[in-house]
């Protein structure tokens, strides 16, 4: 099903779309356009030829440094300059291989250093296994909500599932995605070393026993699930997003930690399965990441009418799991004032509050580098910050581990970025074009600045800015497929047309955010004298 969203923007003339022709590889890794503007540049550097990737990229960048052991070992002949390699990259989640696929299209000498397997986090642990329990969770939401189906005049019987079969769904679409990314290096001369990437020292690195020289290093180690002081996790019955995915029981009763993006995705999972869930939350709000508008409808549809009941403004300040043929104890405390406020008594709980870089072990002592709460300083090159303030040189940090902005595809894009910076051209990523989305049913999805974001920023730079707002209720498509409910949101500046965020909740949200961030990558305005028109079409 194709989706759009049409706003009424213009190009500025110095920005122009071209065509291009395209030649993909065999199992489906990537296209290279021969001109293609990349949306995630500004424009200074969108005057050369990048890739594509068309795998769906949506969560955070991998794990601990992993590894898929292709070679082994370095290629005996030497790069230029008498290096072992011109890129060396210390991690092979999403960030790490797409900075080495493109390294490669640019006759780089490349290696790819991983400890555990290929894909990180977001193809392991992350955000190709939930998509798959997702999707899941929407057919059963469907097939179990009978009014719903009769309003299309079907019938159908009540609707079961086999929890084994689900999980295997998911960790078999991992490993099929695993072994793509890991083909698609192999077949492109990409040398995967086995062993923990360690800096030595300005252009070495040591992985196992071996020691080898690059001309440019990228630190690409990715995230952990954060897990707060207090809480003991059994991997049983309280988990992190890490244990969940593997959906090794569905409990009756289960408390989320967070209503984050992670809690919020599971939390449609869990009830969807016949799970109750409580959501903890540390903030006044549920969903605190999202522009409040949205927040507020999007909980009215996905959590008050599901089997879900919420705190808010507490801390769980100890968990304890089950044991012993006692539940687990949850013990909430005010955020504020840290006294005591609730137990909470549960069949499981996941903690959901956020991931925390991995960066522990890298050997950034030897170069003088202090991360910042464990995260790689860098500039806006992602090129990595001593302690001193000075550019430590040949050294990039992408993804999860330097903290910018923690999705997958943002640390794809970063790594595309730094391949163009060594190659010659002075690219700066545009985080603010960077689409974000929330795979619940249904969709969540933002790009750039939220109201308050906006309104602050305009508050300090002296202009004033407007919404435009729709419906899905106009919407003649959703209508045809009984999903009204939905909004889609604008923020702009009238003076100058600039815009500055765009979210939507509703059906496939997640494909018609991408225009948007297309319009915001290329620096469109809205048309003077035309102000804003947001109009569904009716074929999406």
């Amino acid at each position: 099903m194709q989706s759009s969203i049409s706003l009424s923007f213009s190009s500025p003339s110095t920005i122009c779309r071209s065509d291009c022709s395209t030649a993909a590889v065999a199992n489906g890794s990537f296209l290279t356009p021969r001109s293609l503007r990349f949306c995630g540049l500004r424009k200074e550097a969108l005057n050369s030829s990048l890739p594509i990737r068309l795998t769906r990229l949506c969560c955070s960048n991998n794990n601990t440094i992993s590894a898929s052991s292709a070679n082994g070992a370095p290629s005996s002949s030497k790069a230029q300059g008498g290096f072992d390699y011109d890129l060396v990259i210390i991690g092979a989640g999403v960030g790490g291989h797409g900075a080495a696929l493109h390294a490669v299209e640019k006759g780089l000498k490349t290696a790819i250093i991983e400890g555990d397997v290929v894909g990180g986090t977001c193809v392991n642990r992350g955000c190709v296994p939930s998509k798959a329990l997702l999707a899941v969770s929407g057919r059963m939401r469907e097939l179990q909500n009978e009014h719903h189906m009769k309003s299309f005049g079907l019938q159908v019987a009540a609707a079961g599932y086999d929890r084994q079969a689900v999980a295997d769904h998911a960790n078999n679409l991992a490993s099929k995605i695993r072994g793509n990314l890991t083909n698609s290096m192999k077949a492109l001369g990409v040398d995967i070393l086995t062993g923990f990437g360690t800096v030595l020292g300005p252009q070495k690195v040591k992985y196992g026993d071996t020691v080898i020289t690059a001309k440019d290093i990228i630190i690409a180690t990715g995230s952990v699930p954060s897990v707060p002081k207090g809480i003991e996790v059994d991997g049983k019955t309280v988990i992190t997003s890490d244990h969940a995915l593997k959906l090794e029981f569905v409990p009756n009763w289960i408390a989320i930690v967070g209503s984050g993006y992670i809690g919020l995705e599971f939390s449609d999972v869990y009830t969807a399965l016949g799970s109750e869930v409580t959501f903890v939350e540390a903030l006044d709000q549920l969903m605190p990441g999202f522009d409040p508008e949205i927040g507020k409808l999007a909980q009215r549809v996905l959590i008050n009418p599901r089997k879900i009941d919420y705190h808010t403004g507490v801390f769980a300040s100890k968990i304890t799991p089950a044991r012993d043929g006692k539940p687990v104890l949850i013990e909430l405390i005010d955020a504020k004032t840290k006294e005591p406020k609730d137990t909470l008594e549960v069949d499981a709980a996941l903690i959901a509050t956020g991931r925390a870089p991995f960066t522990q072990g890298l050997g950034l002592e030897n170069i003088n580098v202090q991360t910042q709460r464990g995260f790689v300083p860098v500039d806006e090159h992602m090129q990595v910050i001593d302690a001193n303030g000075e550019l430590v040189p040949h050294l990039y940090c992408i993804g999860d581990a330097n903290g910018k902005m923690m999705l997958a595809h943002a640390a794809s894009a970063q790594g595309i970025s730094v391949v163009e910076q060594v190659t010659g051209k002075d690219h700066i990523l545009n985080h603010l074009s960077i689409p974000a989305a929330c795979f619940t049913h249904p969709e969540i999805s933002m790009v750039g600045l939220t109201e308050p974001q906006a309104r602050e920023k305009a508050g300090k730079e002296g202009f004033e800015i407007s919404i435009a707002k729709t419906s899905f209720k106009a919407n003649t498509k959703a209508l045809a497929e009984n999903e009204g409910e939905g909004l889609a949101k604008l923020i702009y500046r009238p003076d100058n047309g600039e815009i500055l965020g765009v979210h939507i909740f509703g059906m496939h949200a997640a494909d018609l955010i991408h225009e948007a961030s297309n319009a915001i990558a290329l620096g469109s305005r809205i048309q003077v004298g035309i102000a804003l028109q947001i109009a569904f079409s009716s074929q999406y």
